[in-house]
């Protein structure tokens, strides 16, 4: 470290260039001010500064009095700099959108984004999807991935393995030793081939279609859809049916998510889609919302003088249905509560 006497005289041999200077005064005035300034600055002049702030050397106290008195009329009293690529960043997130900051920086976000969520995305897939898809690889393969996922998922995996394979997967896991860079990376290539070929299926067209299509009928017309369906192929009708959500699959819909839903639906919307529905379906819809609001709901139900409209009651259902599909689209809830593995492999000898 050197002596407070002798700061500003070794490090300031190199004159700064005017984008350094800028870069240095970007820095120096924070990212609230220096946020508001960049969209002053033209792109390639925002690529020049940050290429200079990144190689931008340290700035002793003095030196950058001088720039704030070239700049005085842009920003504020500064310091000393450090970490000057950082900062920048930070400075540029603070006025520019997340792929405006990503395009400019260059930087490997979305790789980065792979990196962190991958086993994250593949948790999220049917369990018996992915197990066959793992029956082809190595032993040690699998091994390697049942230890990166989460532990229940990775449950739900090791019984999709044949019963001959089991003990040696587990063997292999309980063993694992460090895997090398390379190694890690060609197994990771093959889960991200993997999630993109589930995504694909998820995302297919044609089922994303008659999926749509079905969610604006009633549940007796859909049933016999399907199962005309079923006649042709039974494939199609199970890459469509996990697509279908209508008002009476409530009923399915893990508690938690279907208060979330039912909780941001209006009363009159609510009390419409319940005349007319089945006991279980309307206990289901008024064990999910709050007190006051189902004593409402109860009370209008329960008047005799009130004529039914069975196209207001339909188009009441659909809506509920579909808000539930955005939300589940979002992210935010579950449509169905996850089958035990007993009970999917007992629908698959089916």
């Amino acid at each position: 470290m050197m002596d407070f006497d002798d700061f500003g005289s070794a490090v300031s041999t190199k004159p700064l260039s005017q984008a350094e200077k800028a870069a240095a005064v970007l820095l120096a005035m924070g990212k609230g001010v220096a946020g508001k300034l960049l969209k002053y600055f033209t792109q390639s002049e925002l690529q020049t500064i940050i290429a200079s702030a990144q190689t931008l050397r340290e700035i002793p106290p003095d030196e950058l009095l001088q720039l704030v008195n070239e700049f005085e009329d842009l920003f504020t009293e500064g310091a000393g700099l450090m970490d000057n690529a950082k900062a920048i960043e930070s400075i540029l997130e603070e006025g520019l959108t997340p792929e405006e900051v990503d395009g400019l920086l260059g930087r490997r976000t979305a790789f980065q984004a792979y990196e962190t969520s991958i086993w994250d995305r593949l948790q999220d897939a049917d369990p018996e999807f992915v197990g066959k898809f793992l029956q082809r690889e190595h032993p040690q393969t699998i091994a390697y991935i049942l230890s990166m996922l989460p532990s229940s998922f990775g449950a739900k995996l090791l019984l999709q393995m044949p019963d001959s394979r089991r003990a040696d997967i587990m063997n292999r896991t309980v063993n694992m030793k460090d895997v090398s860079p390379k190694a890690a990376q060609i197994i990771e290539n093959r889960v991200m081939e993997l999630i993109q070929m589930i995504e694909a299926e998820r995302n297919s067209n044609g089922s994303n279609k008659v999926a749509e299509l079905m969610n604006e009928l009633e549940k007796p017309q859909v049933d016999t859809l399907l199962s005309s369906l079923e006649t042709i192929s039974k494939e199609s009708v199970n890459k469509v049916r996990p697509k279908i959500f209508l008002f009476e699959d409530l009923l399915a819909m893990p508690q938690r998510s279907r208060v979330m839903l039912l909780n941001d639906i209006a009363a009159d919307i609510l009390t419409m889609a319940l005349r007319g529905a089945p006991a279980d379906i309307k206990e289901s819809v008024l064990s999910a919302i709050s007190p006051r609001q189902r004593r409402m709901i109860e009370s209008d139900l329960g008047a005799t003088n009130v004529a039914i409209n069975p196209r207001e009651v339909a188009i009441a259902r659909r809506a509920v249905a579909q808000e539930a599909i955005r939300l589940a689209n979002a992210g935010q809830i579950q449509l169905k509560e996850a089958k035990p593995e007993g009970e999917k492999a007992s629908e698959a000898a089916a």
